[in-house]
C-alpha cells in the first residue's frame, strides 16, 4: 500500500510542482524576486497541503520583517527547501549544492531566482560563494543556509561546516536557528517512499549579532547546533 500512496504522491507532486515552476519562471521575466516570492511562498505552502502533510508553523512571529537575518536549519530531507521556503516569512535566498542548478525546471527556476551555487567539495569555489552570500547580506538581502550541507542518514543532526559562520561574523548579522520535525518518518534519504505526516518548523530566539561578533567561529557553530537541537521536537 505504500508503494502505491508514494507512486500517487510522487505524480502530483511532480505535476504540481513542475506547473508552479513553469509559472515562475514566465513571471520572473516580468516581475521582480521580491514581487512574486508571496505567490512562491503559497504555492509551496499548497504543495504540501496537495501531499496531505499538515504542517505546524511556530514561532515566526518572533521575525522582524524589516531586519537582515542568516537562518539556519537542520537538514532531513529533500522537503527542507520547498517548507523553509513557503514558511520563513520574509524575502530569503538560499545557498544550494551546485548540481541542483542545473536540474530541468527547479535549477532554472532557483537560478532565476537569484540563489546562490555552491560546489561543497571545492574549498576556494566555496569561499566564493559564501563571499557572495556576504554580499547579499550587506546589501539587506536574509539567507537561510543548511550548516550540515548533507541530508541526515538516521534522523540526528551531522556535522556543521564552519564556513556558515565566517559568514554570520564577516556580514554581522543575527542568526534565526529553526528545527524540523517530522521530516525523517515523510521521507528518508536514500528511500523513495513517502509517508504523509504531521510535520513542524520552529524558529527559535536569534542569536544576536553581539553574540555573533563576540564568539569564535566554533563557539558560535556550537551554539548554533544546540539551539537548533533543543528546536526539534522527538516523536
Amino acid at each position: 500500500m505504500r508503494i502505491v500512496v508514494s507512486i500517487f504522491l510522487w505524480t502530483i507532486g511532480f505535476l504540481y510542482f513542475g506547473m508552479c515552476c513553469i509559472i515562475v519562471i514566465i513571471l520572473a521575466f516580468f516581475f521582480s524576486t521580491e514581487t512574486i516570492d508571496p505567490l512562491i511562498k503559497k504555492m509551496l505552502r499548497f504543495l504540501f497541503f496537495i501531499l496531505f502533510i499538515p504542517v505546524e508553523s511556530e514561532g515566526a512571529e518572533k521575525i522582524i520583517l524589516e531586519k537582515t537575518y542568516l537562518f539556519m536549519s537542520n537538514h532531513v530531507s529533500i522537503f527542507d527547501v520547498p517548507l523553509l521556503q513557503g514558511y520563513i516569512p520574509k524575502f530569503v535566498r538560499g545557498i544550494e549544492a551546485n548540481h541542483q542548478f542545473k536540474w530541468p525546471f527547479y535549477g532554472w527556476v532557483i537560478k532565476r531566482l537569484g540563489n546562490i551555487p555552491i560546489e561543497r567539495e571545492n574549498i576556494y569555489a566555496s569561499i566564493r560563494s559564501i563571499h557572495k552570500a556576504e554580499h547579499f547580506l550587506r546589501n539587506g538581502r536574509s539567507i537561510v543556509i543548511l550548516p550540515e550541507a548533507h541530508r541526515t542518514l538516521d534522523g540526528k543532526m551531522r556535522s556543521f561546516k564552519k564556513l556558515p559562520f565566517y559568514l554570520a561574523k564577516q556580514a554581522c548579522v543575527d542568526i534565526v536557528p529553526i528545527g524540523l520535525s517530522g521530516l525523517f518518518h515523510v521521507k528518508q534519504k536514500g528511500s523513495w517512499i513517502i509517508r504523509p505526516a504531521p510535520i513542524k518548523i520552529k524558529f527559535g530566539d536569534s542569536i544576536s549579532v553581539n553574540n555573533v561578533c563576540a564568539l569564535s567561529v566554533a563557539e558560535l557553530r556550537d551554539l548554533t547546533k544546540r539551539k537548533i537541537q533543543e528546536l526539534i521536537e522527538r516523536p
